[in-house]
């Protein structure tokens, strides 16, 4: 297993010796969840089933562990994979208002050039079409030609959004990734790797949930067309509301799958899981692989909720500050994935930083909580002020130095 950490930083592993492939990169996903793992063979854990994807990952995006992977590094075409990024970048200026569901968009002659063998949703240049069209047929469609429309609007120029695309891809840390076009036609300079989308895939769910659930749309219509979603595991799996499909004949047959189901004993949350196939041969095996390691991620782990977003976890001593004490804990809830059966063993262990002196923010670092299971220590979350504690006044400040200077003597 490995932890995707927060900010720049990147992940350690977790894998077993007994599984040969793995992620050996650090990959950074900057997500909110501040975990990073320091340990590396404290479980056994059931190995993963076999699939005909040249290169594959699962992720569990509740804990941010990658939980297992087949050649995540290896250099692949991402296919309409690619539209993920340019769904990631159209979500962003939607979320700044940049742009708006209701606008109108007129596109330009560049839509002709898509050809009728790709996959299209049928909009014509210079004819008006909204963001919301847009958005629809390219995620449920896979529409070439509404990428193309939407990366102009947002970029001014399909030159300009696949800057911003490798900018972004950047930001993320998809250190293995180049971005030559918006929606991922064969190019030597358009490339990417398992691992890097499974990075993307995890941001684009958490940093924009209100438009997360397009992807589940099973079909849409425009211009008196109707187009299925082509992820089939919209309608095999329930639990399944993702993400995307991508086939070319260099990159094969691709499919980027996410499942969200219930978290056993803890009514209140869920668990939520994302697999990666990249180069299938058939079509039927991305579906059927994709549903395998799902299947096998929720029935061979355990994802453990140890705190609960704002859950005080101790109150301890502040010097020169307004107040005495400090609530500590965490902003988000934090979660851990270990091998089924072994999530009993896992313990906290609080470790604050002493002695605490105000000014103190809401939300800085107080301390640490680590988990340990037999011994080993296999996670690290930083503790933070759940308020933040003003300095007291000068006599306030000068008693406490006082006591700190008696308390350091002792």
């Amino acid at each position: 297993m490995r932890f995707f950490s927060p900010g720049r930083t990147s992940f350690s592993s977790f894998v077993p010796t007994s599984l040969s492939t793995s992620i050996s990169r650090a990959v950074t996903l900057g997500v909110v969840l501040p975990a990073t793992l320091v340990a590396s063979t404290a479980f056994e854990q059931v190995p993963p089933p076999a699939v005909n994807a040249r290169s594959w990952v699962l992720v569990d995006a509740t804990s941010n562990q990658v939980l297992a992977s087949g050649n995540a590094d290896e250099r692949v075409e991402p296919a309409s994979l690619t539209k993920l990024m340019t769904a990631y970048l159209v979500f962003e200026a939607l979320n700044a208002k940049k742009i708006t569901m209701e606008q109108t968009v007129m596109p330009s002659e560049a839509v002709r050039r898509v050809r009728t063998d790709e996959s299209r949703m049928f909009i014509e240049a210079n004819k008006p079409v909204t963001v919301h069209d847009l958005v629809y047929g390219m995620i449920v469609q896979s529409g070439n030609d509404a990428a193309i429309a939407l990366a102009e609007l947002v970029g001014g120029s399909e030159a300009q959004f696949v800057n911003m695309m490798n900018a972004e891809a950047a930001k993320l840390g998809m250190t293995h990734t180049h971005f030559a076009d918006v929606n991922g036609m064969p190019d030597a300079q358009h490339y990417t790797t398992a691992g890097d989308l499974a990075v993307l895939s995890a941001r684009l769910i958490r940093d924009y949930p209100d438009y997360y659930n397009i992807f589940s749309v099973k079909e849409f219509t425009y211009n008196k067309i109707k187009q299925p979603n082509r992820n089939r595991l919209l309608w095999i799996d329930p639990t399944v509301d993702g993400l995307k499909t991508g086939y070319t004949q260099a990159a094969g047959y691709c499919l980027i799958a996410s499942a969200k189901r219930p978290l056993a004993g803890t009514p209140d949350a869920s668990r939520r899981f994302v697999s990666v196939m990249m180069g299938e041969t058939k079509e039927h095996d991305r579906v059927q692989d994709s549903l395998k390691m799902l299947n096998y991620g929720y029935t061979a782990y355990d994802t453990v909720r140890l705190y609960k977003a704002n859950q005080v976890v101790g109150t301890p001593c502040v010097y020169k500050g307004s107040q005495d004490t400090v609530q500590i804990g965490m902003k988000s809830d934090q979660y851990i994935s270990v091998p089924k059966g072994m999530g009993d063993k896992v313990k906290p262990q609080i470790e604050q930083i002493d002695p605490l002196i105000a000014p103190i923010a809401n939300g800085q670092q107080v301390g640490t909580a680590k988990l340990v299971a037999d011994g080993k220590v296999l996670a690290q979350f930083p503790l933070v002020a759940l308020q933040p504690v003003p300095q007291a006044g000068v006599v306030g400040r000068v008693w406490d130095s006082l006591m700190l200077m008696f308390n350091k003597k002792k």
